[in-house]
């Protein structure tokens, strides 16, 4: 039955996608400042389904057999997390001050760049999606492989659209501006936490 792989897809889709770590660290915050929030959540959404689609069409062997890539991509992984940790350690220092009306916001563009490299900067959005996923989806035969893709796909689609519109339930408790100043500390400590774990998987190897 198609419902089988669709369930499973979704369940383990779910089970890898809801989780914290860098991008959902992100999508809370740009759904808590309503900046491009619906961008923000569509293009996780979308990255997911591209990466969910290459992992079941294969290319998870390669990445899993490419050892030189594998290290390329954890030092840009580690790079880019230290910078946005470190840029929310710093507006934990100034957000004291300032209401949340006042918090600066990014362009589209700029919106847009950085959820790109959250994302794809970021070596665990392979390990879940395309290493994990394409492995365990790899298992059925081609026919219900699709189902097992789609209900993937649809956790991530239900996960990043609750996470970046229910953040506004969120928003009286972040009235004052010291919820913004834990807030920032928690997603740059969350930052750091990954790239350390990055780290450490490169010397551990």
């Amino acid at each position: 039955m198609i419902f089988t792989p669709f369930l499973q897809g979704l369940g383990t889709g779910a089970g890898l996608i809801i989780a914290i770590g860098a991008q959902n660290a992100f999508v809370l915050n740009r759904g808590l400042t309503r900046n491009h929030h619906l961008t923000v959540a569509l293009i996780c959404a979308l990255s997911d389904a591209l990466l969910i689609t290459l992992g079941l069409s294969g290319m998870g062997i390669v990445l899993a057999h490419s050892e030189a890539l594998a290290v390329w991509a954890t030092w840009l992984g580690v790079a880019f997390l230290f910078w946005y940790g470190l840029r929310s350690f710093r507006s934990a220092m100034r957000s004291g001050s300032l209401e949340a009306q006042e918090r600066a916001r990014m362009g589209l563009g700029a919106t847009v760049v950085a959820t790109l490299a959250v994302t794809f900067l970021n070596p665990h959005v392979y390990l879940d999606t395309v290493l994990l996923l394409g492995s365990i989806g790899g298992r059925y035969p081609e026919a219900q492989r699709f189902f097992f893709g789609a209900g993937a796909v649809t956790a991530s689609l239900l996960w990043f659209l609750a996470l970046g519109l229910g953040a506004r339930l969120l928003l009286p408790f972040f009235r004052h501006p010291r919820s913004w100043a834990v807030l920032d500390v928690l997603v740059g400590l969350t930052m750091w936490g990954v790239a350390a774990s990055l780290v450490a998987s490169v010397f551990a190897a």
